[in-house]
């Protein structure tokens, strides 16, 4: 660490965690003074009854509530004009986010564009919210995108086949409510591709130059959770102390990242994603092993450290040979949890990936990775992702 160096660290968001925490939501709905709420979620979470698992205590409390279920995967921005139309038109003062990544985001934006002018374009970059939105609970039933926590809405405009970032500190949630169990019917793939997006937060902030002590720590912890339980997550999804593990490691990889940003893997993940509709988590661990394996050079030690965090034995080789064992035990653990695909299986072919890296290189997470790549640098990661 440089002596002369200054670093911050902020974390606006409350955090309740464990087993059980969601039959308290009213009690935290009063606390926050909400009068009417707005449960925001997907209509997978509303078919699998975990919005009644949340209108229950609200109903028991006589809190009144209004349900906005249109999200989609990688959400429009229409949703959030939608939802915030049906929260003002019923009175809502107060919402509540229940989901993946998508419901989330949805949520915290519909919450700023409660208490602030305009449209939610008009807030597309960092730091642009003018107030503090509506508060906003999140409830998260994935382990992997952190948004419970983090200063990002990730949304899209479909008709311009673009994704669109909103960060602020004002966008974060007010309370994070995080009860394992609602992660216990999540499907293997999908516990697979969250806890591979959860890895790739925890492990680009942990070697990127905005890296600090306070988020390294966090880095190191969660990435050892990731590698004790998200195999077991997987294959065994009743197994509540891998879900509690995986939840606990993706909201810890979340408070690492929300300070420092990313990496290349998500630079590339966001073109990839709104172009050829590769699902978030998925992309991410299609492109990790390839990124890990560019960044090597960047930062060598830490490469070596994580080699060492998923079970390597490095105590016989140098330490560049232990920096690549990194990217072997990731690659390792991609396969071992089904994530077989190549960006190839979703139609990325050598004559997209112009538009693709330049759309890449305009991320904010580019100036940080620990390696500065050129545009042929990002193809030669796409064409490595195309073939392995």
């Amino acid at each position: 660490m440089e002596l002369n160096r200054i670093f911050r660290y902020e974390i606006p968001t409350i955090i309740e965690f464990g087993n059980g925490s969601i039959k308290m939501l009213a009690d935290h709905v009063k606390a926050l003074g909400g009068n009417k709420v707005l449960i925001v979620g997907d209509p997978g979470v509303v078919q699998a009854g975990v919005v009644d698992r949340l209108t229950a205590p609200l109903k028991a409390a006589d809190i009144p509530y209004a349900i906005f279920s249109e999200i989609e995967a990688d959400p429009d921005i229409s949703s959030v004009e939608k939802g915030t139309e049906i929260a003002k038109a019923e009175g809502c003062d107060l919402v509540v986010g229940v989901g993946g990544g998508s419901s989330l985001d949805t949520a915290k934006a519909i919450g700023i564009m409660l208490t602030n002018p305009g449209h939610i374009r008009d807030y597309v970059g960092i730091n642009k919210v003018l107030v503090q939105g509506a508060p906003v609970i999140a409830v998260p039933t994935t382990a992997g995108t952190g948004s419970e926590m983090t200063i990002w809405s990730v949304l899209s405009d479909k008709k311009e086949k673009i994704k669109l970032s909103v960060g602020s500190a004002y966008n974060c949630p007010t309370l994070a409510l995080c009860d394992p169990e609602l992660t216990v019917t999540l499907p293997p793939h999908i516990t697979a591709a969250t806890g591979m997006d959860a890895l790739t937060h925890a492990l680009e902030s942990y070697v990127n130059k905005a890296t600090q002590p306070i988020s390294e720590g966090l880095s190191i912890q969660s990435m050892k959770m990731i590698a004790k339980s998200l195999r077991l997550a997987v294959v065994q999804g009743e197994n509540l102390q891998a879900r509690h593990d995986m939840l606990l490691a993706s909201l810890i990889a979340a408070m690492a990242f929300n300070s420092t940003r990313l990496g290349l893997a998500h630079a590339l993940a966001l073109p990839l994603g709104a172009h050829f509709k590769i699902p978030h988590g998925t992309v991410n661990a299609i492109l990790l092993p390839e990124v890990m394996q560019f960044n090597i050079i960047g930062n060598v030690s830490k490469f070596a450290e994580i080699a060492t965090i998923f079970g390597e034995k490095v105590e016989h080789l140098t330490m560049r040979e232990a920096a690549e064992r990194s990217v072997y035990a990731i690659r390792q653990l991609k396969n071992d949890v089904g994530i077989t695909q190549t960006l190839s299986d979703y139609g990325v072919q050598e004559q997209h990936l112009d538009f693709i890296v330049e759309e890449a290189m305009l991320s904010g997470n580019v100036p940080v990775n620990p390696r500065k790549p050129s545009l042929e640098d990002l193809k030669n990661i796409c064409r490595a992702a195309m073939t392995k």
